[in-house]
């Protein structure tokens, strides 16, 4: 089991445990995590799943893949650690990961 940490914007944490395999953002959903709303379902073709990545764990989450980063461009609040949660795989290595939700999902 995996700890994932998600912030919202307003300081409020909420502390999930999950099996390794699925997204972070499905995570978030099935934890009833405010602030991803994950409108597509985890197909990558919004930005409604949109986190920034805590630094210390930028790169264990990987790089952002081209259809990614066409997504969160059309996000105004993107930051150089935003990431769709949809397109990050919750493994081992990911325990105790943070990530903060933004103001408003687009």
């Amino acid at each position: 089991m995996v700890k994932i940490v998600f912030i919202e914007h307003t300081g409020e944490e909420h502390a999930v445990t999950v099996k390794t395999g699925g997204s972070v953002m499905q995570a978030a959903v099935s934890n009833g995590v405010p602030g991803i709303d994950a409108d597509c379902g985890g197909s990558c073709s919004c930005a409604t799943c949109h986190v920034y990545v805590d630094s210390a764990w930028l790169e264990r989450v990987g790089p952002v893949n081209p259809v990614e980063d066409a997504m969160l461009s059309l996000s105004a609040d993107r930051k150089e650690n935003s990431r769709l949660s949809c397109q990050i795989t919750v493994t081992e290595d990911l325990d105790g990961l943070v990530v903060t939700t933004p103001e408003f999902q687009y």
